[in-house]
């Protein structure tokens, strides 16, 4: 071969590989779930007439810490009853990044129980009339069962996971009405809810699984769960200024301490936390969930405080699950409106339930739709699918990048830290639309039909 002709080739086929894209789809009709396309889309020099979002890495916003589901204790029962060889293909399936694995990147987990464990329990459960404030009596032993174990075959597959714990209520004997569900916290055990904190944290370090954040209380304005907590936006500030902060400097705490955890109605409770000068040197950031307000009140805590961070944590689908319509909202609102307005990461809720949405608590949700359903085979739901659009692409330390909104074309952009751009884009309307990508002054055409999501990785 002459050597002009091999210098052409290699011209060519570098210049294909900058403008070629990878495109992942999944259709409303589920015609197509996160499947990646066989067809070649390059980057090229056509002008365009409809509408364009124009991506531009010179603009840069937050970082990403990962995006994730929470591995409730009853998600770690499920699946820790799987057969080994079933158990071990599913976790590489969630949390490994190569072929058609998904990469989920952050798991948040209950500090004790959850309304989603097959009952309520903490770590320092006492007889009833019994204390221990110097936290002696503390055990992870109902942890061992399940939820350790499986943290840690997730850790042998990806070592440097995101792990967010909440507290759903302290122990019992801490509370002003003795429950499990509701009541609040006692300010004389302030310091003894602070120590077992630290003692969690300390625990399941020697355990091998570093906790990255902790959220001081699941759903603080939600008493009537099972298990929960009343905790007002004052009684927070004094636990974190007087107890949790002081507590976590001594003992050489490096987990993060964020606040609020609970629906974005309510921006007033974490701007009010931050504005108490002593309480904000502790904190990280705040969380955020989506049952109440809109996600566009995140941007309200960052402008009121921009030097904390933000965080999305949780969010349901009821059962049985409306496909088009789940994948539709949570992408809009989640996937794309909770980075667009500066939130680090995205989790949505339960990872794992079996066909009847067991287990959970007296009390708990009774129609938390997980990620997958465990039962005689696994069925992969909606937020499987949502989360996928990111986790698999929008590695943790990407940093979301500029793009416009165009023509009911949702989207928000990453740049990663091998230097790929990552474009997600839903088409809210109920037809196909036609638009382009440009980037770098090259212009991609593509079209989605209604409903349907698509990544693009170029």
């Amino acid at each position: 071969m002459k050597p002009t002709l091999i210098l052409l080739l290699c011209f060519v086929a570098t210049l294909t590989k900058a403008q070629q894209a990878e495109v992942w789809l999944t259709n409303a009709d589920k015609s197509a779930l996160f499947q990646k396309q066989n067809e070649i889309v390059i980057f090229g020099n056509e002008k365009t007439d409809g509408p364009t979002i124009f991506v531009d890495d010179t603009k840069r916003f937050q970082s990403m810490d990962g995006f994730g589901f929470t591995l409730t204790g009853g998600s770690a029962t499920l699946i820790n009853q799987l057969k080994t060889d079933e158990k071990a293909a599913l976790l590489k399936e969630l949390f490994a990044t190569d072929q058609n694995n998904i990469g989920i990147s952050y798991l948040r987990v209950s500090i004790g129980a959850s309304d989603l464990s097959d009952h309520v329990f903490t770590y320092n459960d006492l007889t009833n009339g019994e204390t221990d404030p110097n936290i002696q009596k503390f055990s992870l032993a109902e942890e061992q069962k399940d939820l350790i174990p499986v943290l840690k075959q997730i850790l042998k597959i990806n070592p440097s996971i995101k792990i967010l714990g909440s507290p759903w209520t302290p122990p019992v004997w801490m509370k002003t009405n003795g429950n499990s569900k509701g009541g609040s916290l006692k300010p004389e055990y302030y310091q003894a809810y602070a120590k077992y904190l630290v003692k969690y944290i300390q625990s399941m370090q020697k355990e091998g699984i570093r906790i990255d954040a902790i959220t001081i209380q699941n759903e603080p304005l939600h008493p009537g769960n099972n298990p929960s907590l009343l905790m007002l936006p004052s009684e927070q500030a004094a636990f974190i200024r007087k107890s949790l902060g002081p507590a976590f400097k001594a003992a050489a705490i490096k987990t993060k301490i964020i606040l609020y955890d609970h629906n974005a109605d309510r921006p007033d409770y974490p701007i009010s936390v931050l504005n108490d000068p002593e309480a904000r040197k502790y904190i990280d950031g705040s969380a955020f969930h989506l049952y109440g307000g809109t996600v566009e009140a995140l941007t309200d805590v960052h402008e009121a405080h921009p030097d904390k961070n933000l965080y999305f944590t949780e969010q349901w689908i009821g059962a049985p699950g409306n496909f088009a319509g789940d994948l539709k909202w949570h992408v809009k609102n989640l996937i794309i409106g909770a980075p667009r307005n500066w939130s680090k990461n995205v989790l949505e809720w339960n990872l794992a339930a079996d066909p009847k949405q067991n287990p959970h608590t007296d009390g708990g949700c009774t129609e938390c739709l997980g990620a997958i359903t465990i039962g005689n085979s696994i069925v992969r739901n909606p937020a499987y699918y949502i989360v996928a659009h990111a986790s698999k692409f929008a590695r943790p330390g990407s940093v979301r990048i500029s793009s416009n909104i165009t023509m009911g074309l949702a989207n928000v952009a990453f740049k990663t830290p091998t230097g790929k751009t990552v474009l997600i884009v839903l088409n809210e309307s109920d037809k196909p639309q036609a638009f382009a990508i440009s980037s770098k002054g090259k212009t991609l055409s593509q079209s989605l039909n209604g409903g349907s999501v698509a990544t693009y990785i170029w």
